[in-house]
């Protein structure tokens, strides 16, 4: 292993003992600015704790062009279903396991900790005369992962480099100049209920039916593998079970599913009430749906799971987002035969995938939607609904749909600003000087492509005129998922590319 992998790798894991799940990243913000101070670099943050780090140049680049390192220190926060980690106060454990790192059931953050690594490393590199570089600028933004709002928020003159390098992308190998734009869009539809007495419990009982062990992963990068939607599932089968049992004989009581907009759901949940003699035709509807599950999703999610098992009311308590209480609730509430219609209409009407190819670039996905999140709250079921596309037109026309068939249900939207699609430029002088540097270094010219996937370079670009860009990174695998991994090989193969590249200015 290269000994500057190894101290990478280092980094990273101290770097993974500070909480930093998105809009939390004070403790990370404060630790860098603490880091650049004890090494002597000037640094500086802004209200939305982004965080600057000027690394002077090391002796023969004092007149080169200032170069931009940039980063994101949030993560996704993703972890399997059994897994009692605390994102908010637990260290990331993180696990060697021959060439890759992976966490302990939980997603590991290198998308994009590594990228904050790279840059302290390389910092550290150059003022130990380890290493050549020009003057560099190490940004590290905020907030990324749910609204790319610490790239939004940066002022004009927070920094001054005109070339920059984002090492967010996730195949070594593979360098990218552009990328799709996005929104996300809030529904909200009211909910009516009805008491649910429980001297019912007679009659009924109380069941959990959950759909878990999906692959989920990223709603842009993975959105075109056909894998499986946890939301989706479970609405499928609420209506076959309210379709063989009849709506009277199965009432919802509660549903959540999903976590965060930019990951596909992995898992989903639905607590119902089910009458007692339903219950073994309940139990085999089930069965033949988890068999038909695992058939049509072998390939791409193998681990798939739908349940049903009986639970005691007070779970339901337990996990109601009202915080409702069972002294002062005597009655669990159900959702009205109404309601209820609604939301399964909405929910599988809703689109979810990809709604349309590039005419331009073969194999890039132009436009998807991902069916995010599901939560059930006091008086209204939440609904994030995440468009995606390279192309503003369809990015506004996937957005209206999804606006009209949620109003359709009655419900309304509320749509988070867009974020725009970086444009590719095929001609840059940047990436021309890139494919050179690692045709010569590593013998194969690099894949350079487009992805459907937001990156901050759509955003720096947008509003910081002249700005030269090109993203790369070591490669990762299922990130936004409790399986991602990072190829630690493809770290050491990033590293030198950057001390090549460097050179050559």
């Amino acid at each position: 292993m290269h000994p500057k992998t190894q101290q990478i790798l280092e980094v990273f894991e101290e770097i993974n003992k500070i909480p930093r799940r998105s809009k939390h990243e004070e403790q990370i913000s404060t630790w860098l600015q603490e880091w650049s101070r004890s090494r002597g670099f000037d640094t500086k943050t802004d209200s939305l704790n982004n965080v600057l780090i000027k690394v002077p140049a090391t002796v023969g680049y004092e007149n080169s062009t200032t170069f931009i390192l940039q980063g994101h220190m949030d993560m996704v926060c993703e972890k399997c279903k059994d897994s009692r980690h605390d994102f908010s106060r637990d260290p990331i454990r993180c696990i060697c396991d021959g060439d890759w790192m992976r966490g302990d059931g939980t997603s590991i953050g290198a998308d994009d900790g590594i990228a904050l690594a790279l840059g302290l490393v390389l910092a550290e590199a150059g003022e130990k005369g380890e290493i050549g570089h020009p003057p560099l600028e190490l940004l590290f933004t905020v907030d990324e992962e749910t609204g790319l709002t610490g790239a939004r928020g940066l002022d004009t003159g927070f920094f001054e480099g005109k070339i920059l390098l984002n090492l967010d992308s996730e195949d070594e190998g593979i360098f990218i100049i552009g990328c799709a734009g996005g929104q996300n869009s809030l529904i909200i539809l009211p909910v009516e209920w009805e008491e649910f007495d429980f001297k019912k419990e007679d009659l009924f009982r109380f069941f959990r039916l959950s759909v878990e062990g999906l692959e989920g992963g990223h709603s842009g990068v993975e959105i075109n593998k056909q894998r499986a939607n946890g939301i989706q599932l479970l609405f499928l089968a609420l209506t076959e079970l309210r379709k063989k049992l009849g709506t009277e004989n199965i009432r919802l009581v509660l549903m959540n599913g999903g976590s965060v907009h930019n990951a596909i759901p992995s898992t989903a949940e639905a607590f119902v009430a089910l009458h007692r003699e339903k219950l073994e035709k309940a139990e085999k509807t089930v069965s033949d749906l988890r068999n038909a599950f695992k058939a049509e999703y072998a390939k791409t999610d193998p681990g798939i799971i739908l349940n049903l098992e009986e639970i005691n009311r007070e779970i339901i308590f337990e996990v109601a987002e009202d915080k409702i209480r069972r002294e002062e609730m005597p009655c669990i509430r159900v959702f009205s035969p109404e309601t209820e219609e609604k939301l399964v209409k909405l929910i599988l009407g809703l689109p979810h995938g990809v709604y349309r190819m590039s005419e331009t670039i073969p194999g890039l996905v132009e436009t998807s939607n991902n069916l995010a999140t599901v939560r059930t709250v006091e008086n209204e079921v939440m609904i994030v609904s995440s468009q995606r596309s390279s192309n503003n037109l369809r990015l506004e026309e996937i957005s209206k749909k999804v606006e009209n068939i949620a109003k359709l249900a009655g419900a309304w939207v509320e749509h988070e600003p867009k974020y725009p699609a970086w444009e590719p430029d095929l001609k840059s002088k940047l990436l021309l000087k890139c494919k050179q540097v690692y045709t010569e270094t590593f013998g194969k010219e690099p894949e350079v492509e487009v992805i459907h996937a937001g990156l901050e370079c759509g955003i720096i670009g947008s509003v910081h005129e002249g700005m030269e860009m090109i993203s790369f990174g070591p490669t990762i695998k299922d990130a936004h998922s409790p399986s991602e991994k990072i190829f630690i090989p493809s770290i050491e193969k990033v590293w030198i590319f950057l001390e090549n590249l460097f050179k050559t200015y």
